[in-house]
């Protein structure tokens, strides 16, 4: 990942240097066995990682996100960053920058961005997946969403991975959190690992 270091540094987005590693080293595992998803591409830190993975197999990455931030970035909110923001149209809009760092990083040959809604797009997805990593809007609503609609899609001894999981609701939104404990009641999934926030499940 050395190579992608600086590109890395200069994206913008929300991801430990550990819980990087994570997903790089577990998108080389699943990328042996098939295409991979991400859910919630912002302007592509974590794509990079998981890209990185997949880059060498025969398979791809596809990145879901609509692109128009999540309701703590828009404006007025904690998260807004004006640089993300389009006068033009008056609304964020990711996607640019999420193009550019594919570019510079050398992934556009293995990293396909599709732009709308998680919902929306699993309505006619038929492909087996060696991977989905969930790290879109942390409401309890899409995090349902994004859970229900992706993980049928995961093959046997395919990866889970949720980002942002916060045991303590003081330290952070208890969505991703939920979704991860479900995922483990439902006795379908078995536990390999927490990197930081950063949960990691194996589909049985």
């Amino acid at each position: 990942m050395e190579k992608y270091k600086h590109i890395i540094d200069n994206t913008k987005g929300f991801m430990a240097a550990e819980e990087g590693q994570g997903l790089y080293d577990f998108a080389q595992k699943a990328s042996e066995l098939g295409p991979g998803l991400e859910i919630g591409s912002y302007c592509g830190k974590s794509t990079i990682f998981l890209g990185a993975g997949y880059q060498k197999s025969q398979h791809v990455l596809f990145t879901i996100d609509h692109h128009r931030g999540s309701e703590e970035q828009q404006p007025g909110e904690e998260y807004f960053d004006h640089d993300l923001f389009d006068d033009r149209i008056k609304k964020i809009d990711t996607l640019r920058f999420l193009r550019e760092t594919l570019a510079q990083a050398e992934l556009e040959n293995t990293v396909i961005p599709i732009v709308s809604h998680s919902e929306t797009v699993s309505r006619s997805w038929g492909t087996p997946l060696s991977l989905v990593f969930i790290d879109g809007s942390h409401t309890f609503e899409s995090a349902e969403i994004d859970y229900r609609c992706w993980t049928p899609h995961l093959i046997t001894n395919g990866y889970l991975l949720i980002h942002d999981i916060f045991p303590d609701p003081a330290q952070g939104g208890q969505a991703p959190y939920h979704i991860y404990q479900k995922a483990i009641k439902s006795g379908l999934f078995q536990e390999i690992a927490m990197i930081k926030t950063l949960g990691i499940l194996k589909r049985k």
